[in-house]
């Protein structure tokens, strides 16, 4: 009797994670609904909308796609937490302005110097310096810092519900990259670890490097040269650059997101998708859209989503949760 009470609870069990929902930090609403019909159309080879596995390239952004982006990107406060700990070997930096917003912890100077604000950080944090040296400094500070509301590390506010998404693609044969304004050396740095993607498949914005020969070796040398800003209309000039094919599905979360959600659905041979993350959840994340805090504004992509058939995810109302429970235990 044991025995068959044994064998019926490991029946019981294996029928349970066969049929475990692989989105299950999703609510039951439209937009669940419609990236699993896409998938389901796209991965069944009796439909016209099969899409062959070698074609099923998908884009993510990050910043807030991925991980969230407000009050300040993740890399943008790496560089001002950078400039603070780097300043004393650099009494030359106090007279500039973003330098002394940064000293005086005025976050609302620093997100209004815009991008050539942003550029002068990058260029005292992220230059000068080896690739290692680099990859080493951003592993560091996510090792030690932690986001000063949800009082967890970094590389643990990936959101769930995306983090999740990305493996249901995975396990369905497609092929997932990121696409992001963030810097390439920077996300590559936590990208396998935080969700699944491989340096290879990280596309960002970039600077070229000194190659040389040392004693030791060769190294790479970071610096600003012939920087290239990964947003907007440059995401297809970078998604062609370094993936060679048109996706058939693209999620973002701002109109910095819209070029490359455009040049995903003008795709000729599939019926396509394309995802929206709009921020309404102001008590569990944050609440923005016209005016956010630092980055990603959504106007023109709600109103062009439903006319392109684009799914919106209202954060609040189509996601359980939005960070994993068992990495940061904030309310969700």
């Amino acid at each position: 009797m044991k025995h068959k009470l044994l064998l019926s609870a490991l029946l019981v069990g294996a029928v349970c994670s066969a049929h475990a929902d692989p989105l299950a930090s999703w609510n039951d609403t439209a937009a669940k609904k419609s990236i699993e019909e896409w998938v389901q159309n796209a991965t069944n080879k009796d439909r016209s909308t099969f899409i062959p596995p070698e074609k099923r390239y998908v884009v993510f952004d990050n910043d807030g796609t991925l991980w969230p982006e407000a009050p300040l990107t993740f890399q943008l406060q790496f560089a001002v937490d950078e400039v603070k700990r780097l300043a004393p070997e650099h009494p030359e930096w106090k007279t500039d302005p973003v330098v002394t917003a940064v000293l005086n912890n005025d976050l609302k100077a620093v997100a209004e110097s815009g991008q050539k604000g942003l550029m002068r950080l990058l260029e005292l944090t992220h230059s000068g310096i080896t690739t290692e040296e680099f990859d080493q400094r951003v592993s560091s500070w996510m090792d030690a810092k932690k986001d000063p509301r949800f009082g967890c590390r970094y590389d643990q506010l990936g959101y769930q519900p995306m983090r999740e998404l990305l493996d249901y693609l995975r396990k369905n044969g497609f092929k997932t990259w990121i696409v992001s304004g963030g810097g390439i050396d920077f996300m590559r740095v936590v990208s396998q670890k935080m969700y699944g993607i491989p340096p290879e498949q990280v596309i960002g914005s970039f600077a070229l490097s000194d190659f040389t020969l040392t004693d030791n070796g060769t190294e790479l040398r970071k610096n600003m040269k012939g920087a290239f800003y990964d947003d907007a209309t440059s995401k297809p000039v970078a998604i062609h650059l370094f993936m060679g094919q048109r996706p058939v599905a693209a999620f973002g979360n701002s109109d910095g997101d819209l070029a490359m959600m455009q040049y995903t659905a003008a795709n000729p041979d599939y019926k396509t998708f394309g995802l929206l993350v709009h921020h309404t959840d102001g008590e569990r994340e944050y609440a923005y859209d016209s005016h956010p805090s630092a980055s990603g504004k959504l106007i023109e992509g709600l109103t062009l989503a439903p006319q392109k058939g684009w799914t919106v995810v209202d954060m609040k109302q189509d996601w359980k949760q939005v960070f994993d429970p068992k990495l940061c235990p904030v309310k969700n």
